[in-house]
């Protein structure tokens, strides 16, 4: 009987293929293990800067999926952990071990390789190699049960072995709805505490649905790769969050902007063309409401927060704002509605108003607190899955 690093016994050793994982569009075998993705590797050959291709292999909402009678787990894996250059080091992502559905255990990985941005404006980084670590839980419920281990939302995560005190098996398909959602940092889960904290995985908890997050840090941009990935997705539910990046990053301007809209969901209903669609326009951002950008880092004081540095005068001219961002959405979610009853339209203040503002303000004035992302959660689950919301019982024909 084995007792080494606390184990009873001889622990069974499970390589982490891609039948154990869920939330994931592709997997890349890398030196250690196993890379997810959550973009397929068509789209990331065409992504154009380090932010994206960092964010979508950030593994938000991706998650191990098995069936065991296992005490005690270990995951090891080798992370790549962000800091900012002149700010201390981050604490180590959470990994959110879940037992039939509710979180059981947390647990870090020290070490991993730590890649720090140099300029937040170019995004510009340098990267430090370090060695794999380990998440370890003990003392789990004994029996059969279904085991989660969701991964941490802003770390890239390699997946090298899965150790327990007893077999594993891929969990079996419940035959929930799967959900496939698109937004940007907010929905990616900037700020959020741990993994099942950030607000789509608590709205899907609420939903009883699957979840796919593509929600990309500072990168929804209506990029037509992503619209492509979305397209060749098995799903049952879909939402894409669209404007604040396009706003901050001052990219488009009016004129562009409807039909790059229509492109992106013309694209989505060409895999998708009777499944529940909705558009969600911007939470409120006080910064950005009637200020075009660029959006850029104010460190006054020592914090980071942020500023939008447009003229408000320049909106005549086609410079885009929240609140012209949503005025657009309604207008073309309207106009294409009355050929797709499938097609719905949801005012982002509805899950983050001026009342949530007052509650749970912006820390940094663009991205959600804990607190924030629990409510805009609530309020998702409410209004989108709750009775008579546009998820509530629809599937795809």
């Amino acid at each position: 009987m084995s007792t080494e690093h606390g184990w009873n016994t001889t622990p069974v050793t499970t390589p982490v293929t891609p039948d154990l994982l869920r939330g994931f569009l592709d997997v890349e075998p890398t030196a250690h293990g196993l890379l997810p993705h959550r973009l397929p590797a068509r789209a990331r050959r065409q992504i154009p800067d380090d932010q994206l291709a960092v964010a979508e292999a950030q593994p938000s909402g991706v998650r191990l999926a098995f069936r065991t009678r296992a005490t005690t787990i270990e995951l090891d894996t080798l992370p790549t952990k962000r800091t900012y250059s002149g700010f201390p080091p981050p604490a180590d992502g959470v990994y959110d071990l879940l037992v039939d559905g509710r979180l059981a255990a947390q647990a870090t990985v020290t070490g991993g390789n730590l890649r720090t941005i140099t300029d937040m404006v170019t995004q510009s980084a340098e990267l430090r190699e370090g060695p794999p670590g380990t998440a370890r839980f003990a003392g789990l419920p004994t029996g059969d049960k279904s085991i989660e281990i969701w991964l941490p939302h802003t770390e890239i995560t390699e997946l090298i072995d899965l150790r327990t005190d007893a077999p594993v098996e891929p969990a079996p398909d419940r035959g929930r709805r799967v959900w496939l959602h698109h937004g940007s940092s907010i929905s990616h889960g900037s700020n959020a505490a741990h993994p099942t904290a950030i607000w789509p995985a608590l709205a899907a908890a609420r939903g009883d649905v699957e979840l796919i997050n593509l929600g990309f840090s500072g990168s929804a941009l209506l990029d037509p790769f992503t619209a492509r990935a979305m397209r060749d997705t098995p799903a049952d539910l879909i939402s894409v969050k669209i404007g604040i990046n396009v706003v901050n990053a001052d990219v488009m301007r009016l004129r562009a902007f409807g039909p790059a809209v229509h492109g992106f969901l013309d694209t989505i209903r060409e895999g998708h063309p009777t499944a529940p669609l909705l558009v969600v326009s911007p939470l409120l951002c006080p910064v950005q409401e009637d200020t075009p950008g660029p959006l850029m880092p104010d460190f006054d004081g020592g914090v980071l927060r942020f500023k939008a540095t447009g003229d408000p005068n320049a909106r005549a001219a086609g410079r885009l704002t929240l609140n012209v961002i949503r005025d657009e959405l309604a207008r073309i979610v309207a106009q294409r509605a009355a050929d797709d009853p499938h097609l719905h339209y949801l005012d982002g203040r509805d899950l983050y108003g001026e009342s949530d503002y007052a509650e749970f303000p912006l820390p940094d004035e663009v991205h959600p607190d804990p607190a924030g992302h629990r409510r805009i959660g609530e309020n998702f689950a409410r209004l989108v899955f709750g009775e008579g919301g546009s998820f509530a019982t629809a599937k795809e024909g």
